[in-house]
């Protein structure tokens, strides 16, 4: 299985707002960046999303690390997923994406990673870019 690296994050303007994520996916030498946005969201759903939408770009099975600042996504894919399904998500927020991060992350072995934000990590200072330039680009767009 290919080792893949996918640092993410996300951002809203308002949360709720608009909102954007970025993404860098790495193989060995190689990266590619994704990004989107949505009209009226909060940042932990565009945290989620775009851990998401980093899965569903592999076309193969792959040992993912999801490195992010987000505590909740983290905590969420290490720690609470196992529970949150046995309780069928009750009481759980976003249980529309981490169903649909069920889905697009079965294939995958998956483990995050969490890293402090706005702390230097060029990754994910660059993901952060992504992200609020989506937010931005969205906000205006609905302005317009």
């Amino acid at each position: 299985m290919k080792k893949i690296t996918l640092f993410s994050d996300g951002s809203a303007l308002g949360n709720p707002g608009p909102g954007g994520y970025g993404v860098i996916l790495r193989f060995e030498d190689k990266e590619r960046e994704i990004s989107g946005a949505e009209a009226h969201t909060t940042n932990n759903r565009m945290e989620l999303l775009g851990v998401i939408e980093g899965l569903r770009a592999l076309k193969e099975p792959c040992i993912v690390d999801v490195v992010s600042d987000s505590s909740y996504v983290v905590k969420g894919i290490n720690e609470w997923l196992d529970g949150w399904i046995k309780r069928d998500f009750k009481k759980v927020k976003n249980p529309d994406l981490w169903s649909e991060y069920i889905a697009v992350s079965k294939i995958h072995r998956v483990t995050a990673i969490w890293v402090r934000g706005h702390d230097g990590h060029i990754e994910n200072e660059r993901c952060d870019i992504l992200a609020k330039s989506q937010a931005e680009r969205i906000r205006e767009e609905n302005r317009g």
